[in-house]
């Protein structure tokens, strides 16, 4: 709103100091301070307001150090997550940038899904939540939009180097080619997974597009669900995730460094550094909460937003195959479980005995089982985190 503001006082009255809200950098960094401020100062009245609710978590007892600890601590924190994002992004984005109407969409479905599934084991004393199957028709949902918007919408756009002329003077095309790393000419095209077969399917891309959106949304918000089990390892490492995505849809977005990076020019998806930014000051805020002893949970309100967020950026800056290794951390969790569900029922139906891989899955309660301190598991996983958004930022130019 003051970005239209500002913008409309400075085309009309050229009033001073109006023009400020034209620099991204500016406006990401407003949004950043405006989201941490919000997301600390305001997440103490929110925690207050799920204590007088009685809104705390259920603990099953597992077997794992200091759990019994963590009985009646509120959850639903998610809900400091999306107001701490949700408005600076209204404050100091361009509203009618279809990335940031995407975004913001993203924001409230997947916190509505969250927010429902928290309700439901909460007031209607239902351990299970929402039916497994609403969720991922939720997750489907969504998918089918924001694949149909990046796939049709004619802002949705990219620009490529041609022969003889430069990037700068290069025209807008649609497309919906990708960033494939570590490949030489660094690009994919969904449509060559029809083409391959015949040059006539590829009116049909679409189909192949939206599915694999689906997909990476689905995933990666189920991978951000299965980390949120200790305190502060999900809002720890989805700040180093979206941090990693901000500085690519930085330089996306700029010519210049699309340009030496040789790398697609994205138009328009500047403004996803200012949601970044804010949802960032959001997660640093919610963390400031959550870090050991943590004082809130995030609950699926929290968990199925930042994935669906995390996913639908990285769709939007074309680097959704960096997904495997920048959210490597998510991965591991989810592929654990798959592990270990998959070898019980496997050795359950030879053996007649159920075996298991790992002590307990997520991995990170499998470190807990192992004796480790959680505030030690957190570290370490940030720091592998870290190691892996270095890698992803490396691809931008080796390959």
């Amino acid at each position: 709103m003051l970005y239209h503001l500002f913008d409309f006082l400075e085309r009309q009255y050229q009033f001073p100091g109006a023009s400020l809200f034209q620099f991204l950098s500016f406006r990401a960094a407003l949004a950043t301070l405006t989201g941490l401020i919000i997301g600390s100062v305001f997440g103490k009245s929110i925690i207050s307001l799920l204590q007088r609710k009685q809104i705390g978590e259920q603990i099953r007892d597992l077997g794992l150090e200091g759990q019994t600890q963590k009985a009646g601590t509120p959850t639903m924190g998610g809900l400091i997550i999306i107001g701490a994002t949700l408005i600076p992004v209204l404050l100091f984005t361009n509203l009618t940038n279809v990335y940031i109407q995407l975004l913001i969409l993203t924001t409230v479905w997947m916190g509505s899904i969250g927010f429902i599934d928290d309700y439901i084991k909460k007031f209607k004393n239902d351990k299970k939540g929402l039916k497994g199957t609403f969720k991922v028709i939720g997750q489907v949902g969504l998918g089918v939009i924001v694949g149909a918007v990046l796939y049709f919408h004619p802002q949705v756009t990219l620009r490529q180097e041609a022969e003889g002329v430069s990037l700068r003077e290069s025209v807008e095309v649609k497309s919906v080619q990708t960033n494939l790393p570590f490949f030489k000419n660094n690009e994919l095209d969904y449509a060559d997974f029809l083409t391959f077969f015949s040059a006539d399917l590829e009116p049909y891309a679409w189909v192949v597009f939206i599915l694999v959106v689906i997909f990476i949304i689905t995933a990666v918000s189920n991978g951000a669900n299965l980390t949120d089990g200790i305190d502060g390892l999900a809002a720890g490492s989805s700040v180093i995730i979206v941090l990693t995505l901000m500085l690519m849809a930085w330089v996306s977005g700029n010519v210049l460094f699309a340009d030496y990076l040789n790398i697609f020019y994205l138009p328009r998806v500047g403004e996803v550094v200012v949601f970044s930014g804010a949802f960032i000051g959001g997660l640093i805020g919610f963390l400031w909460y959550n870090a050991y002893p943590a004082q809130v949970f995030m609950g699926d309100t929290g968990s199925l937003t930042i994935g669906g967020l995390i996913a639908v950026i990285a769709l939007i800056v074309r680097k959704e195959l960096l997904i495997p290794i920048l959210c490597g951390v998510f991965l591991a969790e989810s592929v654990s479980v798959i592990m270990q569900v998959g070898y019980f029922k496997f050795t359950k139906k030879k053996f007649g005995e159920g075996r298991r891989i790992f002590l307990m899955a997520p991995l990170h309660h499998h470190y807990q089982k192992k004796g480790y301190h959680e505030s030690k598991i957190v570290i370490r996983f940030l720091i592998v985190g870290i190691l892996l958004a270095v890698v992803s930022v490396v691809t931008l130019k080796v390959r």
